[in-house]
């Protein structure tokens, strides 16, 4: 199998959960796991852990509901025609004889979209279900992750295939109900 070369840019805006490297190094072995599952051998997935004001805010603007809700995914691959391309400016690369895919590749990692997740909406669906703040941060991050591939869970099939999926890395990862 090729190596794989998904990144996590990750920041934190709460204050209710300390998010310690430990986690981070977890999340990174999801986003490993979850892309070796579904043939995803680059992107950058940029993870943001947020309060529910914050949250709600974003859920307000983007979804148009106005309450606090757990996991946000805004995938890059979803343009519309009013989306802004990206210019490569050139930096001094001898990139000679390259065509545009392979200019790309050269200076560009494919940013795969954003997940923020509300903290305190963790907290409470862990205590809620019995397993660890950790699981549910993970989950939550597994569960954004595969929306930004393009699975969702409309239907009742599409929820058993998404969900099973989720359990499935959350397993290999060894985080347990």
């Amino acid at each position: 199998m090729a190596s794989l070369d998904l990144t996590l840019a990750w920041s934190n805006e709460q204050e209710v959960q300390e998010i310690t490297p430990a986690f981070i190094e977890k999340v990174e072995e999801l986003l490993r796991l979850a892309g070796e599952l579904e043939g995803i051998a680059a992107g950058e997935v940029a993870l943001t852990f947020v309060d529910d004001e914050t949250i709600q805010e974003l859920n307000k603007q983007y979804r148009d509901l106005d309450k606090p809700t757990d996991v946000l995914s805004f995938a890059m691959s979803e343009f519309g025609e009013d989306e802004l391309q990206i210019n490569y400016e050139d930096d001094g690369a001898d990139t000679e004889g390259l065509d545009d895919e392979e200019l790309v590749s050269e200076s560009f990692i494919e940013p795969l979209g954003d997940i923020i997740i509300s903290v305190p909406r963790a907290i409470a669906q862990a205590e809620e279900y019995g397993h660890s703040v950790e699981r549910e941060l993970g989950f939550l991050f597994v569960h954004g992750f595969l929306h930004l591939i393009g699975y969702d869970h409309q239907s009742e099939e599409e929820e058993k295939v998404m969900f099973a999926k989720q359990e499935d890395i959350l397993l290999k990862a060894g985080l347990t109900r």
